[in-house]
């Protein structure tokens, strides 16, 4: 299918893309080429094969969530670079405005 500079012309103001005349002729046929291809694939038989949204298996990798005991406050402050009590130590994110 080839594209007319008319409407190479208007795909460009639907877009809202100004192109000089090389420009235009260099687009209308990359864009003609490019319907070419979907004209091909037009043309698969493609009875008896259903609809899918990937080529490929896919499986969930996360683990099911299912509820377990808490750590305990040493466990989990155990690694703390700087804590207090039982908390972690942390610098101030905001400063204070006089």
């Amino acid at each position: 299918m080839s594209l007319t500079p008319d409407e190479v012309q208007h795909i460009t103001l639907l877009a809202r893309v100004r192109l000089d005349p090389e420009e235009l002729e260099r687009y209308r046929t990359q864009l003609s080429a490019i319907l070419e291809h979907f004209q091909v694939l037009q043309e698969v038989d493609t009875e008896g094969v259903s609809p899918t949204g990937s080529s490929v298996l896919q499986e969930s990798v996360m683990r099911d969530d299912e509820p377990a005991d808490s750590l305990s406050s040493e466990d989990v402050l155990a690694n703390a670079p700087n804590r207090e009590d039982d908390y972690f130590r942390v610098r101030a994110v905001l400063e204070q405005q006089p």
